[in-house]
């Protein structure tokens, strides 16, 4: 038996999804209570103005369209937040 080590929540977190104003393709995955303008100043001068779009509940089996849910819910344990590029653009 495999064990994945994760600290991504098994049960799922309630995720808030902003689109950047500035950066076509670009999108900002945070939990829900969490506030945008208490994200790192360089992330937000990166992001640009952001349009909160929808709120849903992610989960480790969740399908995501760019992104591995897993990858996704560890980034938001660990630092708060996930920032989504278009495809083939490195953070």
């Amino acid at each position: 038996m495999v064990v994945e080590n994760t600290s991504a929540p098994t049960d799922g977190l309630d995720v808030a999804v902003y689109r950047s104003l500035k950066r076509t393709d670009t999108y900002l995955l945070l939990p829900v209570d969490d506030e945008y303008d208490d994200l790192p100043e360089a992330l937000r001068l990166h992001f640009g103005r952001a349009a909160k779009s929808f709120e849903f509940r992610l989960t480790q089996q969740r399908t995501l369209a760019q992104a591995d849910p897993v990858k996704v819910l560890d980034a938001l344990a660990e630092q708060g937040f996930y920032l989504q590029l278009p495809p083939g653009e490195d953070a």
